[in-house]
């Protein structure tokens, strides 16, 4: 598990760990493995559903900088969108990061039908994963990867999401038993 960060970066996620489950934040062991793939796909545009205080915003644009890539992360609540803003200013990430506010569903509704992403990372209102797969399915690039979190800490609520990418030929996954339970998808 060893990764290189930088003092601040490593300090500001230790800070957000004693927070994690007021803020829902993933592992640090999940954020380790997502900072992983974004580096070893080369992952040049990414997007996360469920921003919450910025942890594992801050796992996948620390990769990004590696990779020359950009994030685009959604979050509901505006306090924790603010919370979250200024942990991407102090890790030194927020010049790569779009940060959009507003129900996930609406924005996801919004976005341009040229924006492609080629990693998504859901951890959001797990009943609406099912929607969120639907509304990124056309957004995503050849050889796209999902991850989505929760997937057997809330099973009933995440179970339509995995029938659905059970369902679709274009995606091979995997359920990785990770903190909570992670989904794994290759669209390829």
């Amino acid at each position: 598990m060893n990764i290189l960060l930088d003092e601040i970066t490593e300090n500001t996620l230790k800070e957000l760990e004693v927070t994690q489950k007021e803020f829902w934040n993933i592992s640090r062991k999940s954020g380790i493995l997502i900072n992983m793939f974004v580096k070893m796909m080369n992952i040049q545009s990414a997007l996360e559903i469920g921003t919450s205080n910025g942890y594992s915003g801050i796992w996948i644009a620390k990769a990004l900088k590696k990779t020359g890539g950009k994030l685009t992360t959604i979050e509901y609540f505006d306090k924790r969108q603010s919370v979250a803003v200024n942990n991407f200013k102090k890790c030194g990430v927020n010049d790569i990061i779009r940060t959009l506010q507003g129900m996930a569903i609406r924005v996801l509704q919004a976005l341009s039908p040229d924006e492609k992403f080629d990693f998504v990372f859901i951890d959001a209102n797990k009943s609406e994963y099912v929607d969120y797969f639907r509304l990124v399915k056309p957004h995503l690039t050849d050889k796209a990867i999902i991850i989505a979190d929760n997937i057997t800490s809330h099973p009933d609520k995440v179970q339509p999401f995995i029938d659905a990418i059970d369902k679709d030929n274009d995606f091979q996954y995997e359920i990785v038993e990770i903190e909570g339970g992670q989904l794994i998808a290759y669209k390829g």
